[in-house]
């Protein structure tokens, strides 16, 4: 039986190659076998045979997803309506601590240092 094959060739970084090799190896594959099951598979599931993503989150976003999360469900935390009212609000929280430190350091006010500080 006449073998019926074609050469495919393409670019790859060698170290994802040697990567590759050493996983195809582990096992029992060389790197045409390995290619020749996922276009295999990808012509037997007529798609990729895997999920390809562009939006996967990073460890940061995972936390600020779960926080945010958290603090939805807490009641106790603040809510705003808008914008204008969460500034409003922020600057208020400044101002209350701005005269907290005043009232801990007897009067002291970064308005009255002097230049060199």
């Amino acid at each position: 039986m006449a073998s019926n094959t074609s050469n495919v060739s393409f670019r790859i970084d060698a170290d994802i190659k040697n990567q590759a090799d050493r996983l195809f190896s582990q096992l029992g594959l060389n790197m045409t076998t390995a290619f020749n099951i996922f276009l295999r598979q990808s012509i037997r599931e007529g798609c990729i045979p895997f999920s390809i993503t562009v939006n996967t989150p990073n460890a940061e976003t995972i936390a600020a997803l779960l926080e945010a999360e958290r603090i939805t469900g807490d009641a106790a935390a603040a809510g705003f309506a808008d914008v204008e009212e969460a500034l409003r609000e922020l600057k208020a929280r400044k101002r209350r601590a701005r005269k907290n430190l005043e009232e801990r350091f007897e009067g002291f006010s970064a308005d009255e240092q002097s230049e060199d500080c």
